[in-house]
């Protein structure tokens, strides 16, 4: 029998992860899932679940959304293994346990074990749908790199600085773009003097103002301050994601983001608004379907204000040396329509309420196309870097 997947490439679809963005990411790749186009991509499902054990998934993807995936992934992990020691004898079992190990202990090697490679074949190209730590800021990709596999967005480095909101701040700083006042403090720092650091952050940021660990996405470990006492817990709260705690200006004004796509010369898509439900964009009002947030796009600002954000969102981009995408946010100021970065999001939410897709269809790209793309970028750019370091086969 002919196999129906000749000559497809191979697309390993990674998510979950370690970060307390796990469930976002579950979502996000279940929407990837239902809009690749399977008839020119053969898909490796792998799951990484909040202990960090990769998991191969051949199943119901609507069962990676709700989290029930990870019992069906053990129980095939288990046949399959059964299966395998079924062919083998007993020295053939044994003669085995050093280069099983030998493989666990390399990078292609644990993506192998995890099911990346079948029939010989390893996968042509990777999509990480992972949001957060331990997989948005450069760790899998440097996994990746070691694998000498193709994956879509960003290398280490602009993973790592679209991360660390206080290290892409200071870059926004250098290249002269404009962004609101902030501030930057360790754990420690806030563990042996938070009283301290309140008064710095009252007499330079004033009230209200933002708390959040320097990397952590979708809001998570965010607080806004309107006093000391709220203040003193929001700098506790932060220090508990991230040795790194960033203080921010309040910024009157509305929420805007711009989807960035390419590499060396990237696009970037028209303009949305966020109009959150709750006193500020937290987790709750980014992923709760009846949340009451709403999104408007494009956005309603005048011509040459959307311009604006649309070229400061490239500018961003390249400044961090992002690759594939990026959705950059935006502030526009109340009254003078003055436009402030405010950080940049290396991997963007894919479900099904996500700007980052729903700017692209709203700029002529729809979400399978936007795939189709994303994927020829990674493999675009890994082609030029073989070609940076004289590999020509």
């Amino acid at each position: 029998m002919a196999d129906s997947n000749a000559g497809k490439i191979r697309v390993g679809i990674i998510f979950g992860g370690q970060s307390a963005e796990h469930e976002v990411s579950r979502v996000s790749a279940e929407s990837v899932l239902q809009h690749i186009d399977t008839d020119k991509y053969d898909i490796e499902v792998i799951g990484i679940n909040r202990e960090g054990k990769w998991l191969a998934y051949k199943g119901d993807y609507k069962l990676i959304g709700t989290g029930e995936w990870e019992s069906v992934a053990e129980d095939q992990a288990l046949r399959r293994r059964a299966e395998s020691l079924k062919l083998m004898d007993a020295k053939t079992q044994k003669s085995n346990i050093g280069s099983n190990m030998d493989l666990v202990n390399s990078a292609r090697g644990i993506l192998k074990n995890a099911g990346a490679e079948a029939g010989g074949r390893k996968l042509d190209v990777v999509f990480p749908v992972l949001h957060g730590t331990n997989g948005e800021d450069g760790t899998v990709q440097g996994l990746l790199e070691l694998a000498g596999l193709p994956y879509i967005g960003s290398g280490i480095l602009g993973s790592a600085l679209g991360m660390d909101k206080a290290y892409a701040k200071m870059l926004f700083e250098r290249a002269g773009l404009t962004q609101g006042r902030y501030l930057v403090f360790s754990r420690k720092q806030i563990e042996c003097g938070i009283d301290g650091i309140a008064d710095m952050i009252e007499d330079k940021l004033g009230y209200p103002n933002f708390i959040k660990p320097s990397n952590t996405g979708s809001s998570v470990g965010v607080s806004k301050a309107h006093g000391r006492a709220e203040l003193v817990t929001a700098l506790k709260y932060a220090s508990r994601f991230d040795r790194k705690v960033l203080a921010e200006e309040f910024i009157d004004g509305r929420e805007v983001e711009c989807a960035v796509l390419g590499n060396d010369d990237p696009i970037a898509s028209t303009v949305g608004e966020v109009k959150p439900c709750n006193e500020f964009y937290d987790y709750a009002a980014k992923y709760a379907s009846d949340s009451g947030s709403s999104i408007i796009i494009p956005a309603d600002l005048p011509p040459a204000v959307m311009e604006i954000i649309r070229d400061t969102a490239v500018k961003a981009f390249k400044v961090l040396d992002c690759a594939g995408m990026a959705r950059v946010d935006f502030f526009v100021q109340t009254g003078t329509d003055k436009v402030l970065v405010n950080e940049v999001n290396t991997i963007p939410g894919f479900t099904s309420i996500s700007m980052y897709p729903k700017l692209w269809e709203a700029s002529g790209i729809g979400y399978t196309e936007l795939i189709d793309r994303l994927i020829d970028l990674a493999i675009e750019r890994y082609e030029d870097g073989r070609r940076e370091y004289g590999f020509n086969g």
